[in-house]
């Protein structure tokens, strides 16, 4: 059992000045470790030690030492528990470093409450964060302190007590979409070594850091197997590898990819010209000839490239920035190919979303055909007979 004392020499221990002790044993009786709790009055002291005995009877007792690691050390252990891909891992510190050990490094994970988790995520917002990637930092948060509450380190989480932000709705705008005649004109005005990165986006649905980390090996016939992407480090010199498994995926999973007999043709087009560089081990189609040999580009650097190609094309806006993003593109390929009556779960697949509810959500209103489907089987199930709504009325 819990015991209750005072550790001075008073002789009136009910009124001096001294912290009440409690003295208790973690689960295992007598082999527990002995632990040590004080407070400012007994009853505090008191109850401590009836709630302690009381967790260790019902198998929930939290070890209050474990809870006392810095919640900047804590997400130092908690990242180094977790195996994710670079993007992801770099993703992960730079909210710990931006954002997690400002607001709260200092703190003890269990001092951590509902009202500091709020302050963070309101000051992320007001930092200017979209409330999508406020609420992707909030889940790395939530992750940390459910892994804690796993490890017995805290009773519960205080980012339960915390809802995520309110975001828009994620469906593209039809006006974010380039039309063909637009992507002929970027392609034509792009860069010779990079002209290919359109048609694999427009053609295919990749994604840029996919298209540029395209390697020999992808191609088959009628198809593409994507095995990885580009590291967004990979233009660095110290960087030590360069490509990265897919988004969504592990080291060893792939995704395949139909591919028009149009584009089959520009592959091989690239490849008559421009050859492959070995990078990695493996035969890069976009890796620099001369200067920087041995690097890749990346998302980052292929930028400058995309802003030339649409300031040459005229697909600018008034202030004469891009009017689209390489991403555009990969709506270009979902929307046309849905409202050519390509089933959606499939362009999911292939645009390698996470699951079908994110194609959904992006591109569902894009099938026109659904609308005209709805009206024909609503029509056909309520009045399925006009003869006899005709004769009923007689």
């Amino acid at each position: 059992m819990a015991q209750v004392l005072k550790k001075c020499d008073c002789r009136n221990k009910t009124r001096c000045a001294h912290l009440w002790t409690v003295r208790y044993r973690e689960p295992g009786g007598r082999t527990g470790w002995q632990r040590e709790k004080s407070f400012p009055t007994k009853r505090e002291a008191e109850s401590f030690g009836v709630k302690a005995e009381n967790d260790k009877r019902a198998g929930v007792y939290i070890d209050h030492q474990l809870g006392q690691i810095s919640m900047r050390k804590w997400a130092e252990e908690w990242l180094a528990q977790h195996q994710v891909n670079e993007s992801t891992r770099r993703n992960y510190q730079g909210f710990i470093s931006n954002h997690l050990v400002p607001a709260l490094g200092a703190r003890t994970l269990a001092s951590v409450t509902i009202p500091d988790v709020k302050k963070l995520q309101t000051a992320m917002v007001n930092g200017g964060l979209a409330a999508s990637t406020v609420n992707d930092r909030m889940n790395i948060l939530r992750a940390m302190m459910a892994t804690a509450v796993k490890e017995r380190r805290i009773y519960e989480s205080p980012c339960d007590g915390v809802p995520p932000i309110k975001t828009a709705g994620a469906a593209v705008d039809p006006d974010e979409i380039p039309t063909l005649a637009e992507v002929y004109a970027i392609a034509a005005a792009m860069s010779d070594q990079y002209q290919l990165t359109v048609w694999l986006q427009a053609g295919a649905g990749l994604r840029i850091s996919e298209a540029l980390g395209m390697t020999y090996d992808c191609q088959r016939e009628g198809f593409l197997r994507l095995r990885r992407q580009i590291s967004a480090k990979a233009n660095q010199g110290d960087c030590v590898t360069r490509f990265v498994p897919l988004k969504h995926r592990t080291a060893d999973e792939y995704r395949d990819v139909p591919t028009p007999t149009f584009l089959d043709q520009e592959i091989g087009n690239h490849l008559k010209r421009w050859g492959t560089v070995e990078v990695d081990g493996v035969e890069a189609l976009f890796a620099p000839r001369e200067r920087g040999k041995g690097k890749m580009p990346t998302a980052s650097t292929y930028g400058y490239h995309w802003r030339k190609a649409c300031a040459a094309a005229g697909v600018v806006t008034p202030d004469m920035k891009p009017k689209y993003t390489p991403h555009s593109l990969r709506h270009f390929f979902a929307s046309t190919a849905l409202a050519n009556g390509v089933p959606i779960h499939e362009v999911s697949r292939w645009l390698g979303h996470r699951n079908i509810k994110t194609t959904v959500d992006t591109y569902g209103h894009l099938v026109p055909e659904a609308w005209d489907r709805c009206r024909d089987v609503m029509q056909q199930a309520l009045r399925p007979s006009p003869v006899r709504a005709v004769a009923v009325a007689a």
